[in-house]
């Protein structure tokens, strides 16, 4: 048996252990098993039954909580947590590797320390952390890790009512068939590093004054110093009639996470017709995921034989075919390669369902607009994009309604103690994961500065923002810019020369950014490019 790894005094984990190891576990101390492994799940795998007679007769309890690898979440943890409280102790937990007991206890102390919040605030008591942090997206996680990184023994809160937490650049990879849904839903708390504790609440107001949140069951949560990382709000009422439609009559997005299957099952189910895919007006976030599906679809009906059956259209609100001239090039080849027609100033008002016909404005060079109708078989909806309603009505907001903050420091730029990175901030750059990680970065620095807990000079951010265009399956552009469209690339023209397609640009967005998401960006390390000072 490999050596058991304590991570408390009364908990270790271990992989695989057999009845032998019973009688040697006894002699260690051990009072307890917990087999967090199902039965049957490798071969040469020894039956839980067998593990529990061998304790019994070492003298030991033996519990069976078996879960399957990504399939685990709150419950699980509650459950893991009873039998912690319950059994005699030191306490052994294993599965094959000891991973997934591991996370369990992790998770199981985060479900401990929420519960025992919760109790105080039930009971009148006042929660007050140094740092809080609204939003447990990719910008909130990234800075709480950089955080903690940073500075140990912080005593901080992650405020989200989310259970899952989503890679929503994956949503598009779903759509065109090559991404497994699964793989892109994780369970928030066990992304949360060891020592935030995650509040189970929705934001409905900050008194800056008093340096407090409200949540929307009353509670009020004090703070230091606040992260605002709230996201946006998808507008799907804004276009009428969509909501009404969404999932069915060849209605589809990928700005869904329920819907990105239902986009692979239109694509693959066309075989001739008229395809349409919307861009609206900026901002909005992911601004590669429009086209994104609009090549990779027109690239399975390439490969399947059927795209000269199809009349591929393109609607965008924009002007140009992306906001960065030096990307252009690249994206008309492909343009032209599927033959899509695209319609630049047209942005998607109604849509009639049932009819299969939808609506757009089209504005003119002249300042007049004319309306535009087409009909489909299938449509791919992106949808207006703001700020959350409540951040709009708060004094964080400037007139566009995103949060103020000073485009460099990312400080809030009149209300002391607040800072805000990822979507729901006002840095005119691409609302991507990418931008949030570098923004992390920037934020995480300036706050302990602010706070006195490191010194030197302030962190810059320079807008950084990255995305990669899939433009057909094997094949990227990844775009990597700044403030006013200054291209900023991480990585040297010979390995990745951003304003070609490259397979390497493609690997790195479907192979490696999901992890590297998961380990590096939402952990608070340091990407390849860091923030400069100033």
């Amino acid at each position: 048996m490999a050596r058991a790894k304590f991570l408390a005094p009364h908990l270790a984990v271990a992989p695989q252990i057999s009845p032998a190891d019973l009688p040697d576990l006894a002699r260690q101390g051990f009072k307890s098993i917990i087999c967090n492994r199902p039965d049957h799940e490798g071969g040469g795998q020894p039956s839980f039954a067998s593990v529990a007679a061998a304790a019994k007769a070492a003298g030991l309890q033996a519990v069976h909580l078996p879960v399957r690898p990504g399939a685990f979440g709150e419950r699980e943890a509650r459950a893991f947590a009873s039998h912690v409280k319950s059994l005699p102790q030191p306490i052994l937990a294993y599965c094959a590797s000891g991973n997934r007991a591991g996370t369990l206890f992790k998770m199981s102390e985060k479900v401990a320390a929420a519960s025992k919040g919760a109790a105080k605030l039930a009971t009148g008591g006042q929660i007050s952390h140094d740092i809080v942090i609204l939003g447990g997206g990719a910008a909130g996680l990234a800075v709480a890790k950089r955080l903690k990184a940073l500075g140990r023994g912080l005593d901080m809160a992650l405020i989200d009512p989310a259970p899952s937490h989503f890679y929503q650049s994956g949503w598009t990879m779903v759509g065109a068939g090559l991404l497994a849904q699964e793989r892109t839903r994780g369970d928030l708390a066990a992304l949360m590093p060891r020592g935030v504790r995650l509040i189970r609440g929705a934001a409905v107001a900050v008194d800056a004054q008093k340096r407090q949140v409200r949540l929307a069951d009353g509670r009020q949560i004090g703070y230091g110093s606040l992260v605002v990382a709230s996201g946006l709000k998808l507008d799907w009422g804004a276009i009428e009639g969509l909501e009404a439609t969404l999932g069915k009559n060849g209605v589809t997005s990928n700005y869904r996470h329920d819907l990105a299957p239902y986009s692979w099952q239109l694509i693959k189910g066309l075989k001739r017709g008229r395809a349409l895919f919307t861009q609206p007006p900026l901002p909005f976030k992911g601004v590669d995921a429009p086209q994104k599906a609009l090549y990779l679809a027109g690239d399975h009906w390439r490969r399947a034989g059927t795209l000269a059956d199809i009349n591929m259209e393109f609607f965008s609100a924009d002007e140009a075919l992306f906001g960065i001239a030096a990307y252009v090039p690249a994206l008309q080849d492909y343009i032209d390669k599927y033959r899509v027609n695209v319609h630049y100033r047209h942005q998607l008002t109604k849509i009639d369902g049932p009819s299969r016909r939808a609506c757009f404005t089209r504005f003119e060079a002249d300042g007049s607009s004319a309306r535009v109708e087409a009909g489909f078989d299938m449509i791919h909806v992106v949808p207006p994009q703001t700020a959350p309603d409540w951040i709009k009505a708060s004094p964080l907001a400037d007139a566009t309604g995103f949060v103020d903050v000073d485009p460099a420091s990312l400080r809030h730029r009149s209300l002391a103690g607040i800072y805000a990175l990822g979507d729901v901030c006002n840095a005119a750059t691409a609302k991507t994961a990418a931008a949030a990680s570098r923004q992390a970065q920037v934020v995480a620095h300036n706050l302990l500065k602010d706070r006195g807990l490191i010194t030197g000079a302030d962190a810059a951010y320079d807008g950084y923002s990255a995305c990669a265009l899939t433009v057909e399956r094997g094949k990227a552009v990844l775009a990597e810019f700044g403030y006013d469209g200054r291209l900023l690339a991480s990585r040297p023209t010979w390995l990745v020369d951003g304003t070609r397609p490259s397979r390497l640009a493609w690997h790195l967005h479907k192979s490696g950014v999901p992890p590297l998401f998961r380990h590096m960006f939402a952990r608070g390390r340091e990407g390849r490019a860091r923030p400069a000072t100033r």
